[in-house]
């Protein structure tokens, strides 16, 4: 039976006790993608976002996108603490992660290392500075296989020793609610996913 990652993050989130607010690390591919995400979780969370994407090219991109980023955390009101962590530009990670995977179809192995780098360095940042969890927008687009994502999650975090934050949060109409989060906020929703790849096909976040 296929699992349903929004009800396990909501079992998660019901065995956090009361008057307890845990930390996390929280992967932000985009702007927009983590309007819903930290909409949801602000309750529950301290939630830091580590805009960590060495995959996006070109760099006028990258900044572009992180510049809207941070924008939203600045405009956002959140329940509990909202806080950013910066990081450099990677991208020379990304393209010898990439190198022997130039053929394979978006979506395919290529995506999924490249979840993998993005939350390796999550996790690692995560245990580095004390977080309790980490996890990632990344489920919140229907252009993302949220199983691989959670499954890498997982891996990723028995590999390190941080509890990650399952997930899917296209569930309940998340990835509808992004989209008017970005409206509300005026926010530059991207028409590729990050990759020189994904910009050739158009695959949008």
């Amino acid at each position: 039976m296929k699992t349903n990652y929004n009800i396990v993050m909501k079992e998660i989130i019901e065995k956090i006790q009361e008057g307890n607010v845990p930390k996390i690390l929280l992967h932000s591919c985009c702007g927009p993608c983590s309007t819903e995400v930290i909409a949801r979780l602000t309750p529950y969370f301290d939630i830091t976002i580590l805009y960590y994407n060495p995959n996006i090219e070109p760099m006028a991109e990258y900044e572009k996108r992180k510049q809207e980023q941070i924008r939203f955390i600045k405009e956002f009101t959140p329940i509990n603490k909202l806080d950013y962590l910066d990081c450099d530009y990677d991208n020379e990670s990304f393209q010898k992660m990439a190198i022997g995977l130039e053929n394979e179809p978006e979506g395919g192995s290529r995506c999924h290392r490249c979840y993998e780098l993005r939350l390796t360095k999550t996790a690692e940042l995560a245990k580095e500075n004390g977080y309790e969890y980490f996890g990632t927008t990344l489920t919140v687009s229907p252009y993302k296989n949220s199983t691989v994502i959670n499954q890498i999650g997982e891996m990723v975090s028995n590999k390190l020793g941080v509890k990650y934050l399952y997930s899917d949060f296209k569930k309940e109409n998340g990835y509808k609610n992004s989209i008017e989060y970005s409206k509300q906020y005026k926010l530059y929703r991207q028409n590729y996913c990050g990759c020189h790849f994904s910009r050739v096909i158009g695959i949008e976040e």
